[in-house]
């Protein structure tokens, strides 16, 4: 799509992601300023541990935004950067912006190692094992043991990435199906499998959920670009 359709409003949070010179990736996050309609997009400098950071003529970004309801992309050039009157960071003109809208099925694949316990038997059961993809809606686990029955509710445990965070997360959850493994796949020590749907109502372990599930989103959508 061209950047003009997503009608940008000023101040709009993005994020930029560039290669630092150990070819690390690094992030910042920056403001929409304003826009030269097919010459340059204007936008604010960001600060790197409470100084402003410096980009160099040339040196590439992918530019990221969360828009209505799905996540706008875009590959950039850096061409200046001024200090007066106000810090701004002048990047290329898109050409196109790649758009992908979010879906509350959108599932993403993950590899978070999770404790599952059973809340609705007496005896609590607990299990270790990986949550291999998660939407903001549910999630597949793969468990060391079967410790639930489809109906049963469940709270998982695990700690989630969110930008440079690690962040405890904590979430209730209803079995809806259980994925009988074959031979081989048993033999690899996670037997148990089950397709969960989130119940939660506390607003902070929904916040976590959909900062992560986001961000992930993101990620595979941001072209992987180098200096």
């Amino acid at each position: 799509m061209d950047f003009a359709e997503l009608k940008l409003p000023h101040g709009t949070s993005l994020q930029l992601r560039v290669t630092n010179s150990s070819g690390q990736p690094e992030s910042f996050a920056s403001r929409f300023v304003g826009a030269l309609p097919g010459r340059s997009l204007i936008l604010s400098v960001p600060r790197a541990a409470g100084k402003l950071a410096r980009f160099r003529p040339g040196q590439r970004m992918a530019v990221r935004m969360m828009v209505a309801n799905g996540v706008g992309v875009f590959a950039a050039t850096v061409e200046a950067q001024s200090s007066e009157p106000f810090p701004l960071l002048y990047v290329s003109y898109p050409e196109t912006v790649q758009f992908k809208g979010i879906r509350k099925s959108t599932r993403i694949a993950v590899e978070l190692p999770i404790s599952v316990e059973n809340v609705s038997t007496i005896s609590s059961e607990n299990s270790k094992g990986l949550m291999a993809d998660v939407s903001v809606s549910g999630a597949r686990l793969e468990l060391k043991d079967a410790v639930a029955d489809i109906g049963d509710e469940i709270v998982v445990r695990t700690q989630v990435p969110v930008e440079n965070l690690n962040l405890d997360w904590s979430i209730r959850a209803v079995v809806r199906s259980r994925v009988e493994r074959s031979t081989q796949e048993q033999n690899q020590a996670l037997p148990a499998v089950y397709g969960v749907e989130f119940v939660e109502n506390a607003q902070e372990s929904l916040l976590v959920l959909y900062a992560y599930v986001y961000s992930q989103i993101v990620a595979d959508q941001t072209p992987q670009d180098s200096d």
